[in-house]
């Protein structure tokens, strides 16, 4: 029985994912912030015997070694790491930002991804098999007004997982990095901060991605044969494109 460790797994693409590995029978590490929503999982998709369930900051690089360095021994080998973890916060422009902001997606999206990853490679390499499974977004391929540092976290995901597969060959590990569009999921409620009118409004009237597309895509890479590597898969709604270039002209 093969096991995956999902992080972020208490909503969006992390639940989803988990829910459908379970139901393929696959055992699950969950990691997430959020113990109770964790603790639920577990209950509901086979218990700890099927289910490790891990709480802490993934931004917390001692709190993740922890986690990994006591995991029991059922679940020890990590055939995929799915690293998805990660979080918009605000839309202001650059001069107008929080800092704070900035400092938490830096710290989620880019050191808690460097950490697990990091930790999780040499038992890997020691199998001689893995998958490395980044959620990147459009959004370090295409930034737009207000995503910043967010673009930038994105861009970092899409370069970092390049790089690691480079390193990587010859190792029989490999290394994606999807990077999906508009979905609607827990991400614009985070992002604007539990406004709901404005989260909602992302989605009005268009028809986004589902938690579950990019679960069925994980799942589908998952099952490719180990001589087959996808490097990036960028995944829109059909309702989304790329956009022209902006041209600023004088009034």
């Amino acid at each position: 029985m093969k096991t995956i460790m999902i992080t972020g797994a208490t909503s969006g693409f992390g639940e989803a994912t988990a829910r459908l590995f379970a139901a393929n029978g696959w055992k699950l590490i969950l990691t997430g912030r959020r113990q109770e929503r964790l603790a639920k999982l577990q209950s509901e998709l086979g218990g700890p015997e099927q289910v490790h369930i891990c709480s802490f900051d993934i931004s917390d690089r001692h709190a993740v070694e922890q986690a990994f360095n006591t995991l029991p021994d059922a679940f020890s080998n990590i055939d995929v790491l799915m690293n998805n973890a990660g979080l918009a916060l605000g839309l202001e422009p650059a001069d107008q930002t929080d800092l704070d902001d900035w400092d938490k997606m830096v710290d989620t999206n880019i050191k808690g991804l460097m950490y697990c990853t990091r930790i999780a490679l040499p038992k890997m390499k020691q199998q001689g098999a893995g998958y490395i499974i980044n959620i990147g977004s459009i959004a370090g391929n295409w930034p737009y007004p207000g995503g910043n540092v967010y673009c930038a976290s994105k861009a970092f995901v899409r370069q970092f997982s390049l790089a690691i597969r480079a390193d990587l060959l010859g190792t029989g590990i490999r290394v994606t990095n999807i990077e999906p569009g508009n979905a609607e999921t827990e991400f614009s409620m985070v992002r604007f901060k539990d406004d709901e009118q404005r989260a909602e409004g992302v989605y009005q009237q268009t028809v986004a991605l589902t938690a579950q597309d990019i679960a069925d895509t994980v799942l589908w890479l998952a099952n490719t044969p180990p001589h087959v590597n996808v490097t990036t898969m960028e995944i829109m709604p059909t309702e989304q494109a790329n956009g022209p270039l902006a041209i600023y002209r004088q009034q």
